[in-house]
């Protein structure tokens, strides 16, 4: 379906892309340890998936160009937005009388708001630049996919560790600790997933995907 179907492929890296973006939103509630054997990082569940964001919009870009991943960075933002929306209509609503989490709920759900907001910046600005990178390292080292990928990948997660974190924590929780809990943690799992894009830009390979027009 994602190489004989072009618009079918790109609407399910889309649709990826935004529920990656989602979840990742959600999960930063929660800080946890990251423990990489020689030293235990605190960090956001969030970073357990994050990376993948960055590998679906190298995907986008590698078959469909700059021009189509920066319309999937602006899909996956509204779609953000709506999220934001939804909370805050839930959270106006009358709990039931039975419901015994009430408390629970607004404390992470508010707070899930600020965390929204902190991504929607992070998001907007280092997911750009992967963008932006990627397009231009394709034009430079066509056949060296790795190369391109992981380094995009390695700036667009730093810089969203640093800009996310210092939005989301400040005054709430020691920033040192976190920011480099992410930045350690999502560029290891940013490199772990690479043989993903690699997978994903072999199969292409061998079926490609006829493009519309010139790639951006």
């Amino acid at each position: 379906m994602l190489n004989n179907k072009r618009e079918y492929g790109y609407a399910t890296l889309v649709a990826v892309y935004a529920v990656y973006l989602a979840a990742s939103q959600i999960l930063a509630a929660r800080v946890v340890e990251f423990d990489i054997g020689i030293y235990v990082f605190l960090a956001p569940a969030a970073v357990f998936i994050y990376p993948f964001i960055s590998q679906a919009i190298d995907m986008i870009n590698e078959v469909y160009g700059m021009k189509r991943a920066q319309i999937a960075i602006f899909i996956a933002f509204v779609t953000q937005v709506l999220l934001v929306i939804f909370f805050v209509m839930t959270n106006t609503l009358t709990p039931a009388p039975f419901f015994a989490h009430e408390e629970a709920w607004q404390e992470i759900f508010t707070f899930g708001i600020r965390l929204t907001i902190a991504s929607w910046v992070s998001f907007l600005i280092t997911q750009s630049i992967d963008a932006r990178v990627f397009a231009t390292l394709k034009k430079r080292y066509e056949n060296r996919i790795v190369l391109r990928s992981v380094s995009s990948d390695a700036i667009s997660l730093t810089l969203d560790s640093i800009i996310f974190v210092t939005i989301a924590f400040a005054g709430v929780a020691p920033l040192l600790p976190l920011i480099i809990g992410q930045i350690v943690a999502k560029n290891i799992i940013g490199f772990l997933d690479t043989p993903w894009f690699v997978w994903y830009k072999k199969m292409l390979e061998r079926n490609p995907v006829t493009r519309d027009g010139p790639e951006e």
